[in-house]
């Protein structure tokens, strides 16, 4: 049984008309996604250039319209470039939350036409729809719904890239943003990927190109019909092979609906250059506290927490530690992380980031609180935390050592009837803060957390 939905074409289509026929697999992705979600909010902004990223001194691009691209604006670009490239272009600093409402979103409509689906980020995904022919039509057809929907419910476009496989598909949706459809037919496959570059093919990075182009290769067709003992010889046997059989459009990967992210991390980027330990580690916990906010949404633990030290020099050294215990308490994280931060500032610092690896499914696998360790109501506080957070957003509850004197005089200002402890200024209980009992006559201090 289908479904009805609008039929409002899109604005333009390249291989509209193509045999779908064998192409199962699709490749959506969103339109410069987060400056997109950015206009949908201020549509008065629609036809300039916008650029989302960090606005302090060494903020970096997330995103930029299409508009701010002609004037060489691209994502990863540090902002003070993107100001010199495009000063009359609208700054505006990401909102995380909104963009991954905006991304859960969208998501749905994909599983709404088939349950195969791989998110690959925030913003792109892979779908087989060949379950889904008899109830909503074919590929093309079910694509055209799907960005019909994208569009009339969130005021954001994507562009669909179909083929019967991953590989295939991705570059379709390259080829064909933006806000485009593109259909590679089964039986066209080495017609399409021939003429590309050889820096096309998956796993072809700068230096790997270098390499090839000493062999005289340039594209595509080049690598599928270079001998490959020629190829094995200068890449290593399994590159070698492993391009040679993209190159020839042979691509077994399905689309994987059990993938697991192997590991959450945050980082962030100093405006000036810090050689204040005490000042790196409490930006280690905001990161910490942030990854395992991050762990508990997504029901993940970890044994592995990781931190990442870039100097004024840019050279860059990570350092990690195991724990013997899988945890996603912000409290545990920081206290590996700010010892790893002690241990191993030795210069100014320009960026601190924090990762948790060796993720486990925390649902299937126990917390173990050790006797004494106050694991089990440290996780409880964190995970009362969590609830506030997505009651009352997320400055509604902070940790002392991350709230600047300005920000604890507005709090006192607001005078709000509650608090983390669970207490009202009358010293009552608040129901509506279930705190273990073990903090309300003795509350963590900021130097505990």
């Amino acid at each position: 049984m289908g479904r009805t939905t609008s039929t409002v074409p899109p604005p333009h289509a390249f291989g509209a008309d193509l045999d779908d026929t064998g192409c199962s697999i699709m490749h959506v992705d969103m339109d410069a996604f987060f400056a997109s979600v950015e206009l949908a909010r201020r549509p008065q902004l629609r036809g300039k250039p916008v650029i989302v990223g960090g606005l302090g001194a060494r903020g970096v691009v997330s995103a930029a319209s299409y508009e701010a691209r002609v004037y060489g604006v691209n994502s990863a670009m540090p902002m003070a470039v993107a100001r010199k490239r495009c000063p009359h272009a609208e700054f505006i600093a990401p909102d995380g939350a909104e963009y991954s409402r905006i991304s859960k979103a969208v998501m749905e409509i994909f599983t709404s036409y088939t349950p195969q689906v791989e998110p690959l980020s925030i913003d792109e995904a892979f779908l087989d729809v060949s379950g889904a022919r008899r109830l909503f039509g074919s590929a093309k057809q079910i694509a055209r719904q799907i960005r019909a929907e994208v569009a009339e419910q969130h005021s954001i476009t994507c562009t669909v890239g179909i083929a019967s496989t991953k590989f295939v598909a991705k570059l379709a949706s390259t080829h064909a943003k933006p806000d485009g459809l593109a259909v590679v037919p089964a039986d066209e496959v080495l017609a399409f990927l021939h003429p590309l570059p050889i820096s096309a093919l998956w796993g072809v990075g700068e230096k790997t190109a270098k390499v090839i182009e000493r062999l005289g290769l340039r594209t595509v067709a080049d690598i599928a019909q270079a001998p490959l003992p020629r190829l094995e010889r200068s890449l290593g046997k399994a590159t070698a092979q492993h391009l040679r059989a993209l190159a020839h459009g042979r691509d077994h990967r399905t689309v994987d609906t059990t993938r697991v992210e192997k590991s959450i991390s945050a980082e962030t980027t100093f405006d000036v250059d810090i050689d204040d330990v005490s000042q790196v580690c409490t930006a280690a916990l905001a990161l910490s506290r942030k990854v395992a906010a991050r762990s508990r949404k997504a029901s993940l633990m970890g044994y592995t927490i990781t931190v990442k030290l870039r100097s004024r020099d840019f050279s860059t050294k990570t350092r990690s530690r195991t724990l013997t215990e899988a945890t996603d308490v912000a409290q545990e994280i920081y206290s590996v992380a700010a010892q790893l931060v002690r241990d191993n500032v030795t210069s100014p610092i320009r960026l601190v980031g924090v990762r948790l690896g060796g993720l486990v499914d925390a649902r299937s696998h126990a917390f173990q609180p050790t006797l004494d360790s106050g694991r089990a109501d440290w996780r409880e506080l964190e995970r009362t935390i969590d609830g506030l957070h997505t009651r009352f957003g997320r400055d509604a509850v902070s940790v002392a050592r991350l709230v600047s004197k300005a920000e604890t005089r507005a709090r006192k200002a607001l005078e709000k009837p509650w608090n983390v402890w669970g207490a009202d200024k009358r010293g009552k209980r608040d129901d509506r803060c279930e705190v273990p009992a073990k903090f309300l006559s003795d509350p963590p201090t900021g130097r505990d957390i």
